[in-house]
């Protein structure tokens, strides 16, 4: 992959402004590049994981932000962005929402992390379970690779099979089984079990069953593809149809990994957004809107083999985020759900593609309106990607170039126009850097 340098865009400006001299820039990001140095003295890499500047477009987006309100958030040097990652899908509605953050806090002040759990834990339990569709139990923890690592243990426990089945390029958290960092032999070693297929191929799919017959625990899927760079795929209904017929002739659970999703596609679980129908699910992110807590949810087959695990964490009981959670529920359906989220999503969407394709680009918006990602047709290596979301973030618009973007209740009809108005302006600037660059 091409890598982006100050040089290869318009230079950062104001929210409203298109463009400033490479000084500018620097001078816009000072007390962010200032605590990255710090932090490189004290932290491995400085900033690690998916934060880390490299995956954004060094020059162009703040390494560091200090607080956000509603659809905006702002950066160390007090820069502002309409911001459509949302602490990676973690807002649903909104940074800040008072709804949300008033019962936590004051419950906060009343105590978070006892010990024993609060009962609000029993409450949260019971609103998952009435919510989501199929769903007979759940256990609370707090991110997403606790909750699908415990998932996967569960199957195989419950089958005696050792056998993972996933999907090429699928990210189900930073766990050594699922990681898809590169490590030594010996930490190769807990993905040994694993097999990957290409996902929507039905065919790799049974032939994988086949190879793996009588060996096969699980089958973990998220309920659509959004693999990181690439654009995201949607489940064809031969593939769903497969995956349910072939896990039943087997024997292997069918885990569909919502984390990322959770309910921007469905109030009841994206898997009934997809029509299917899993023996766990695991939920995150957007559950309390940003406060920490995941859950796996299960079917009454599986009750007996989760209560025998040793399930626990120090803080997989506090009682804040489970507080949070219950809000956020509340919350989400009063600011319209999932039909307001597709709705934001489809203009934005159609907006970008028709503004793209104006100036001149196949730019293409994939997956579901409420979590998109746009693409270059002409842009294999997403150079193009990462100049046009450094562009966008010069005006104003945080849209990362390598991860899934998320639509949030907080955004508006202006967010959105504000959104595709400096689209304009950046695909035109794209367009013409690139015709000058042009031999």
């Amino acid at each position: 992959m091409n890598e982006m340098t100050d040089e290869t865009s318009g230079a950062a400006g104001s929210p409203s402004s298109s463009g400033r001299s490479a000084g500018a820039q620097d001078s816009r990001f000072a007390a962010s590049m200032a605590y990255f140095e710090r932090a490189a003295r004290v932290i491995p890499g400085g900033i690690y994981g998916s934060k880390s500047p490299g995956f954004l477009v060094p020059g162009h987006f703040p390494y560091y932000l200090s607080r956000a309100r509603g659809s905006r958030i702002y950066d160390a040097d007090g820069n502002e962005f309409i911001d459509y990652l949302c602490g990676y899908g973690s807002q649903i509605v909104g940074y800040g929402n008072p709804a949300v953050d008033g019962p936590a806090l004051e419950q906060a002040r009343k105590g978070d992390l006892l010990n024993q759990p609060h009962p609000a834990m029993v409450e949260l339990a019971e609103r998952l379970v009435g919510l989501v569709d199929g769903m007979d139990w759940a256990v609370f923890v707090k991110n997403g690779t606790d909750a699908t690592t415990l998932a996967t243990s569960i199957a195989r426990a419950d089958t005696g099979k050792q056998v993972i089945i996933a999907a090429e390029g699928a990210y189900h958290g930073a766990a050594n089984w699922c990681s898809t960092n590169v490590f030594p032999v010996f930490l190769q070693a807990e993905q040994r079990d694993v097999r990957f297929f290409p996902y929507n191929d039905v065919q790799a799919l049974e032939a994988l069953f086949e190879a793996e017959r009588g060996n096969i625990a699980c089958l973990i899927l998220t309920p659509y593809h959004h693999p990181t760079y690439k654009p995201q795929q949607l489940p064809t209904p031969e593939f769903t149809a497969a995956v349910e017929r072939l896990c039943r002739a087997e024997g292997a659970y069918f885990i569909v990994d919502d984390i990322r999703a959770n309910f921007r596609l469905d109030m009841h679980g994206s898997h009934k957004f997809f029509s299917v129908h899993p023996d766990l699910i695991t939920m995150g992110k957007a559950l309390a809107n940003g406060y920490p807590i995941s859950v796996l949810l299960g079917t009454d087959g599986l009750r007996k083999t989760a209560s025998s695990f040793f399930i626990t964490g120090t803080y997989w009981m506090s009682a804040v985020p489970m507080i949070a959670a219950l809000a956020t529920l509340d919350e989400m359906e009063r600011m319209g759900g999932t039909a307001r989220l597709a709705e934001l999503g489809r203009v934005l969407k159609d907006g970008l593609e028709s503004l793209g394709l104006e100036a001149g680009f196949r730019a293409r918006v994939s997956g579901p309106p409420a979590i998109p990602y746009l693409t270059f047709d002409e842009d294999p290596d997403l150079y193009l990607n990462q100049r046009f979301c450094a562009a966008m973030a010069d005006r104003g618009v945080f849209m990362h170039p390598h991860h899934n973007w998320f639509i949030s209740l907080a955004h508006s009809e202006e967010d959105i126009a504000r959104t595709l108005e400096a689209a304009r302006s950046a695909f035109a600037e794209l367009s013409s850097s690139l015709a000058t660059e042009r031999p």
